[in-house]
């Protein structure tokens, strides 16, 4: 019993308790916002490496645009449905793509 109380009486030990608890739960950048910010963050990085990669592809395709006719042509007919005199375009839709 002596013991214990010798202890809880350790003004370095209650201290350190206090900075602890103090920095666990009521300090401006307690732990628990940290974690939130760090999973935050992580998404954030995650979003970034998408678009990076979207402007490569968007990039790589322009290029591809500019320096290639063929691709161009391609390009014209699959998103603008040109086409060359004489041809017929036909458009098939997926009903089930459609109502989802």
């Amino acid at each position: 019993m002596k013991k214990i109380t010798t202890i809880i009486s350790n003004k370095y030990l209650l201290a350190g308790l206090f900075f602890i608890v103090w920095m666990l739960f009521f300090d401006q950048r307690d732990y628990f916002q940290q974690k939130e910010r760090m999973a935050e963050l992580q998404k954030l990085e995650a979003k970034k490496k998408y678009y990076q990669e979207q402007i490569e592809k968007a990039k790589k395709e322009l290029a591809d645009l500019q320096n290639d006719p063929a691709a161009l042509e391609k390009f014209a007919r699959e998103r603008y449905l040109m086409k060359r005199d004489g041809e017929d375009v036909y458009i098939i839709e997926d009903s089930l793509a459609a109502t989802k």
